[in-house]
């Protein structure tokens, strides 16, 4: 019945509407700076959070309603994006309890550190406050010395890439997304971030190119495909913090290597924030941050943590026996 299908688009439309309409309670104060030349330093100083309650609104915490991806603070955009600020399953349910508990964390530039630990522990909240997806409860998170909500929020999150487990394609051409990072970037630029992301030859190889429509949600390119591609958008981006959130989670081995290979590259000379379970992406980190219901238990490289014989070393022993498993499937 076609009225009944338009009325029920009136009713969708009216729901999307409202979300677009919905004010960002995150705001930049009215003597915010902006973050110059950045050098990647990031600092966790007595940093507390607790999600709302169902008795309380986002605003009285700070929720941010826009998110960050690969590139658009860099266009100058803040578009809603569930994968970017997407947070433990299990931390969302957990009301005013706190999510994350007085943590203290210093990582100096060009460093990479691994953030580890069991399934709502708080991990993706963590790095997410970096980028100000959200206003901490307590304490102050700091980019190159200053608090976060001293910045302007363009500025910060133009020297912030995210790359998760679920990279956001549009319904455009290869080179559109792409651009969604750096909208002025030539086509010389394109095809070196893309080799840096062991990506071009796949592209070269499409019936148009870099001029190919990938499909809504990129569903013509296979996971790694995409998320190698996402690599390269954030490359383009050229941030001096990345943040990668399970970013190879959900990929078979022969994947997970080429866009191993491809993270090696992006990470190179940048400060990195690795939410992890593949012992490929943990293993070589400068520092391993271990998290338990909120609160760093653990810290130290991945032998010292292994020797100490604690949790790491528990879930270092469980990611093995499973990665085996995965390569015996035939």
């Amino acid at each position: 019945n076609a009225r009944v299908d338009v009325m029920s688009a009136f009713v969708s439309f009216e729901r999307v509407f409202e979300v677009v309409d919905t004010p960002n309670p995150i705001t930049d104060s009215s003597d915010a700076r902006d973050l110059r030349q950045p050098e990647g330093r990031v600092e966790f100083r007595g940093v507390s959070f607790a999600y709302p309650s169902t008795d309380d609104t986002p605003e009285s915490l700070g929720v941010a309603a826009a998110g960050v991806k690969d590139g658009s603070a860099a266009a100058g955009r803040t578009p809603g994006s569930p994968d970017a600020a997407a947070v433990d399953s299990q931390d969302e349910s957990a009301g005013a309890v706190e999510v994350l508990v007085d943590i203290d964390l210093d990582i100096a530039p060009g460093r990479m550190v691994a953030v580890v630990g069991p399934s709502g522990s708080g991990k993706t909240t963590l790095v997410s406050l970096v980028p100000r997806l959200y206003d901490v409860t307590e304490g102050a998170v700091l980019v190159d010395g200053a608090d976060v909500r001293d910045l302007t929020q363009a500025s910060l999150r133009a020297a912030i890439g995210t790359v998760t487990q679920d990279p956001h394609l549009f319904h455009d051409t290869v080179a559109s997304n792409l651009r969604y990072a750096r909208p002025d970037a030539a086509d010389t630029l394109l095809v070196e971030a893309c080799r840096a992301a062991r990506i071009h030859d796949v592209i070269a190889a499409l019936p148009d190119g870099y001029d190919t429509v990938v499909g809504e949600r990129g569903y013509r390119l296979s996971g790694g495909e995409k998320q190698r591609l996402a690599i390269a958008r954030m490359l383009l981006k050229d941030p001096a913090i990345v943040i990668l959130d399970e970013a190879t989670s959900h990929l078979d081995t022969e994947n997970e290597a080429l866009v191993q290979e491809a993270l090696t590259e992006a990470l190179r000379g940048r400060t990195s924030l690795v939410v992890a379970h593949r012992l490929s992406t943990i293993v070589d980190a400068d520092l391993i941050v271990v998290l338990d219901e909120g609160v760093i238990t653990e810290s130290g490289t991945h032998d010292e943590l292994r020797s100490a014989g604690g949790l790491y070393a528990e879930l270092y022993e469980g990611l093995l026996r499973a990665e085996i498993a995965e390569r015996m499937v035939p």
